[in-house]
């Protein structure tokens, strides 16, 4: 990855009418931003559909997309919706915040009627786009059963064959939830349409799409219905134990993500295949991936399935350069970003520097003033790409609030930072002038909030993923400081460097033909004064 910067901000926190973003116009439209900010990238969490908590690191499935980024003017536009019937409905009230009530009371009603109007029309191509993407058929079949039961988890569901996929039952529950298999297909359909003309938009304006890949695949998914094979669970097809994070500083009792364990051995046997499809799946969606919780690859943190919390885990050994190199020998074009923040040992730190993978480094956790700190820009190699701060951390304006008042004093001292400057500005210069090859800034950083623009809290299970910009809020007065700063320190997309140089070559030449026109002019003046005389 080359010297360049970009802005980290989901679909989901696009302005919209809808209560939430959308690949719609809006999306269009802040990908003009990017490229007005001269920016390479736009960094999104992940895309597939979420479940319990609105976690897009909680989805029903690693390879789908979430239906609620559909956008829906679009449907209208293409004779599947009417425009006046959803004006009607209540998305939400508040256009800072996503209501996600309000969306899932009324989404999925509004997308069974544009499947009942275009299924007919649509269902060759649907067919098509079935026959590239194998894992739709089992993701669909999944979401139409776990709709007849009353969106329970697949665990729970009554009938013991489907939970346990016999043949007999997929084959019983396929034909007499046809239409609602059909509808889920549909829907995937309509989201990798938007999302591949949006793409393709995105790149046309010189930008790149980084994506997030989540470490593990939640317990209620397609992913562990469909392959069960591939994950630690027992014979009732419980997990055996399940993943987290352990006690540290910010937290006694350490994180309990609950997601089920890879079988890692097992995922050798076929030289880590499922974890290559996944990558390849994601590699559709994005033209460089972040790995998060990377060093969960070189060990990871597992705790006893049906403990409260993550205190009483243990580390195992994870799959190392075993299958990250894998994955760098089969993606050799595809840009990959190791998420190696937590704990960090010796054996995490060789697996990132034998993986040749660039690092990350957040700006919020150099300015320790009791030790020394890895995340202070002096200390960064170029293979590595530094945050301000990402979706799981305080705002910059927010984390000066709460931090101590001897590290926001080493800030000041180390970074210069002044008030005519603000304090948001000066930390993000702190990262724009630093040698990483890649910075990155969230949306809210860049419009200084505070508290009110916090994408996510860890550990905390509500009011998390809401985040949205305002209409109007992205301003072009800020796109051009923006792109100021970005020129200023090396970082402007090559789309931008052409567009600069285009405009000086303009402008070199507009000011050779004036004086052209001057010099020609003169001589005509003298010559005339000549004749005169």
């Amino acid at each position: 990855m080359d010297r360049y910067s970009g802005i980290l901000m989901h679909i989901s926190s696009l302005p919209s009418k809808y209560g939430i973003g959308t690949m719609g116009k809006e999306a269009y439209a802040f990908a003009d931003y990017l490229a007005a900010c001269g920016q390479r990238y736009w960094q999104l969490l992940p895309l597939g559909p979420t479940s319990h908590g609105d976690s897009p690191y909680q989805s029903f499935s690693t390879f789908a997309g979430n239906p609620y980024f559909i956008d829906l003017d679009m449907l209208a536009e293409d004779g599947l919706l009417d425009k006046a019937e959803l004006a009607a409905i209540n998305w939400g009230t508040n256009a800072r915040y996503v209501d996600y009530g309000k969306i899932y009371e009324s989404r999925f009603a509004v997308l069974r009627k544009a499947y009942k109007a275009g299924w007919q029309r649509d269902k060759a191509a649907v067919e098509a786009f079935a026959a590239e993407n194998k894992w739709l058929a089992n993701y669909a079949l999944y979401m139409a059963v776990k709709q007849h039961f009353g969106m329970k988890s697949w665990q729970d569901w009554p009938d013991e064959a489907i939970r346990l996929r016999k043949p007999e039952a997929v084959e019983h529950y396929s034909a007499l939830l046809a239409e609602d298999v059909d509808f889920f297909r549909y829907l995937q359909y309509l989201f990798f349409k938007q999302w591949n003309e949006l793409r393709t938009y995105i790149h046309a304006r010189g930008i790149k799409v980084i994506g997030d890949l989540p470490i593990y695949v939640a317990m209620d998914s397609a992913d562990v219905w469909g392959e069960p094979e591939f994950f630690q669970l027992g014979e009732d097809l419980n997990p055996i134990e399940v993943s987290g994070v352990p006690p540290d500083y910010f937290s006694a009792d350490g994180q309990l993500w609950g997601n089920p364990l890879y079988d890692y051995d097992r995922m050798a046997k076929d030289g880590f295949g499922w974890w290559i499809r996944r990558v390849e799946g994601a590699s559709r969606l994005f033209d460089v991936i972040r790995i998060d919780h990377f060093r969960g690859l070189e060990a990871y943190w597992a705790v006893p399935y049906g403990e409260k919390t993550a205190k009483n885990g243990r580390w195992r050994e994870g799959p190392g350069m075993a299958l990250v190199g894998a994955l760098t020998n089969w993606f050799r074009d595809l840009d990959i970003i190791a998420e190696d923040l937590g704990f960090l040992t010796p054996g995490v730190r060789k697996l990132l520097a034998d993986s040749g993978l660039p690092g990350m480094k957040v700006l919020e956790f150099a300015f320790d003033s009791r030790e020394p700190s890895d995340y202070l820009p002096h200390t960064y190699p170029r293979n590595c790409v530094c945050y301000v701060g990402t979706h799981d951390n305080e705002t910059v304006m927010q984390w000066r609030g709460k931090a101590s008042p001897e590290d926001i004093a080493y800030a000041h001292e180390y970074l210069g930072l002044n008030d005519a400057e603000g304090f948001n500005w000066g930390i993000i210069r702190g990262g724009m002038s630093s040698v990483s090859d890649t910075f990155v800034v969230q949306m809210q950083d860049y419009l200084g909030l505070g508290a009110e623009g916090r994408m996510n809290t860890p550990g905390v299970a509500g009011g998390n993923w809401q985040w949205r910009l305002l209409p109007g809020e992205a301003t072009p007065e800020l796109a051009v400081k923006i792109r100021r700063w970005t020129k200023m320190y090396g970082r402007l997309s090559p789309a931008a460097k052409a567009e600069d140089a285009a405009a000086e070559k303009a402008a070199a030449e507009k000011a050779k033909a004036a004086e052209e026109a001057a010099v020609t002019a003169l001589d005509a003046d003298a010559e005339a004064a000549l004749l005169l005389g």
